[in-house]
Parts: structure tokens; C-alpha cells; sequence
């Protein structure tokens, strides 16, 4: 089993893919960029990072092996765990570790690992089929400069004779009022069309972005070709107070009943009043930080879970 393989694969789609007992590898979006010096543009992409600290199964590779190999989940994490004790081994006689498509992996005297992330594969799906290209710069301030040279060089002048005697002067005039008005209902035409067409870019970019919200609040999607609507089975759990809306900042969602009690007992570890919210419409097992019944509570418990515990928390609130 190629397990870089299918890592590689679940980075087009999360932005945080662990590898049980090993560590995590996460993604970040980067803007377009230009060298100024090179004179060339590079795409939009994004950039992956590792971190060792995160190394608590979530369920996303293990399940994600399983349904590609066709062998039970309890099989898939034994092949997993297998593998990673290679990883850690080549990292201990070789101090080095070349995961394709992804980077390599280097471990340093002080026993710290270091990354370098691999440059040929671009993940961000937005950016397919787009590549780094170099443009020729234009020199519009030098040819500027060169033309004033030359009118001063060599002046224009028209003779006051010349000027009275010529019968196509007035024609000219109105011609040229006429080109006038007709390029500038050309340019804003173009400009009206140009409005329109950045109106829709910027509707599908909020599409796309809410779409993106959606799909990672889930936590685990097992239909990639069409999200369905997100339900939870609020009878199993045991903190809903009828008439009393409540807010619950979840921690993660796992298929294995046990994967959640001991990242309720992690939590707990932590200081956080951590529990168990239910199920959800994918039969996973929903973990919550904490509850609250006051909404700013709610977010400023958030914002602050999201800075130091888990970028991937998000808020439930129900009545």
C-alpha cells in the first residue's frame, strides 16, 4: 500500500489530512504572485505544512483507505499503523523520508522534524491546468521619454497661411467630434460589459466559498460529487433543553464510538467540558469542546479554540 498516494489524493479536497500516530499535514491557500526581478507569474496554490503534534485518528485517511483497498476499517488502521513504523524507522537510520507529491521529511540532532513541501503538484482544484509563465515587461516611461526628446528635437509647427488657406479644416474638426463620441460609447460599452461580467465572477466566487464552508463543516464527505444536506439526530443526546436555544463548539466527528470517547477524555484532559453530542445524518459520533447557553460566550469560546486547540472547530446552536 502507497499510503503518500492517498494522502496525496485527500489534500485536492481537506485542508488537514492525519496520519494516525505520525502527524497531520495541512494546506493553506496562497494569492497569485509576480517576480518583479524574473518578470514571471505564478498561479494560485497552496502550500503544505506538517505538524507532529497532531496525531489523533479523525477517521478521514483510515476510512478513506478502507473504501479504496475494499477491506474493513479495523484493517485499514493496522495496514496504516504498519506503515508509519517504516516511516519512523527510515527516519531514524536515514534521517530522512521522500514522500512523493507531498515533500520530505528530515529529523534534525535535536530530535525535531523538519519539512520541505514538494513544488511540482499544485492541490488548490481552482488553479487546474494553470502553470508559471514569464512576460516580457513594457517600457512605457522609456518610450515616453524617447518622444519627448524627439518634439523637442524637432518642433511641430503649422503656418497661420497654410492653416487659413486649407477648405477641409472645419470638415475635419466635426470628424473628429464625430470619432470622439462613437470611442467613447465604445468604451462604455465595454466598461458596462466588463461590470457585468465581474458581478458574476464575484456571485460564483461567493458560491464556490460557501459551497467550500459547507463541505468542510461536515467533517467527513463520503459523496465528493454532490453534498447533501447536513441533519443531526438530536434525540441521542442528553444536553438539549426544550425552549432553551444552546450552542456547542464541536470538536470532531468519528465513525468508531471509542475514537470519540477518548477524544472526550483528551479534552477533559485539557480543562474543557467536553461531552457527547449524538450522531449525525452519517452515522459519525459528534464530540463538542463545550456548551453555552449565551451566543457571545458561544463565540469567544470559539475564536479562542480556534487560536490555540483546533483550526477546525465550528459552532452548533439549536433550540
Amino acid at each position: 500500500m502507497v499510503l503518500e498516494h492517498y494522502i496525496s489524493d485527500l489534500l485536492y479536497r481537506y485542508n488537514c489530512v492525519v496520519v494516525p500516530g505520525f502527524g497531520a499535514f495541512l494546506t493553506q491557500k496562497n494569492s497569485a504572485k509576480i517576480n518583479v526581478v524574473t518578470n514571471t507569474f505564478s498561479a494560485p496554490n497552496k502550500s503544505i505544512v506538517f505538524n507532529r503534534q497532531l496525531t489523533s485518528n479523525d477517521g478521514l485517511l483510515v476510512s478513506y483507505v478502507s473504501n479504496a483497498e475494499k477491506v474493513s476499517y479495523e484493517t485499514a488502521l493496522v495496514e496504516i499503523e504498519n506503515q508509519v513504523k517504516v516511516w519512523q524507522d527510515v527516519l531514524i537510520q536515514e534521517t530522512s523520508l521522500h514522500l512523493k507529491n507531498i515533500g520530505s521529511l528530515t529529523r534534525n540532532n535535536e530530535d525535531k522534524i523538519l519539512f520541505q513541501p514538494a513544488n511540482e503538484t499544485n492541490y488548490l482544484t481552482s488553479s487546474f491546468g494553470l502553470s508559471n509563465f514569464n512576460s516580457i515587461p513594457v517600457l512605457r516611461e522609456e518610450l515616453k521619454e524617447e518622444i519627448v526628446e524627439i518634439e523637442e528635437k524637432i518642433p511641430f509647427v503649422i503656418s497661420p497661411e497654410r492653416r487659413a488657406t486649407s477648405r477641409f479644416r472645419p470638415y475635419l474638426k466635426y470628424a473628429a467630434i464625430l470619432m470622439l463620441a462613437f470611442s467613447t460609447g465604445i468604451t462604455g460599452y465595454r466598461a458596462y460589459k466588463q461590470q457585468r461580467t465581474n458581478e458574476q465572477v464575484a456571485r460564483q466566487d461567493a458560491q464556490e466559498y460557501v459551497n467550500k464552508q459547507i463541505q468542510e463543516a461536515t467533517f467527513f464527505d463520503l459523496s465528493p460529487l454532490e453534498l447533501p444536506t447536513v441533519t443531526i439526530d438530536a434525540s441521542s443526546s442528553s444536553t438539549v433543553k426544550e425552549g432553551v436555544e444552546t450552542h456547542y463548539i464541536v470538536a470532531g466527528a468519528f465513525r468508531v464510538k471509542g475514537n470519540a470517547d477518548r477524544k472526550i477524555e483528551q479534552l477533559k484532559a485539557l480543562g474543557f467540558n467536553a461531552g457527547y453530542y449524538g450522531t449525525n445524518a452519517y452515522g459519525l459520533h459528534m464530540v463538542t469542546f463545550d456548551s453555552y447557553t449565551n451566543a457571545n460566550d458561544a463565540l469567544k469560546a470559539l475564536r479562542e479554540i480556534k487560536l490555540t486547540q483546533s483550526k477546525d472547530a465550528w459552532l452548533l446552536s439549536e433550540k
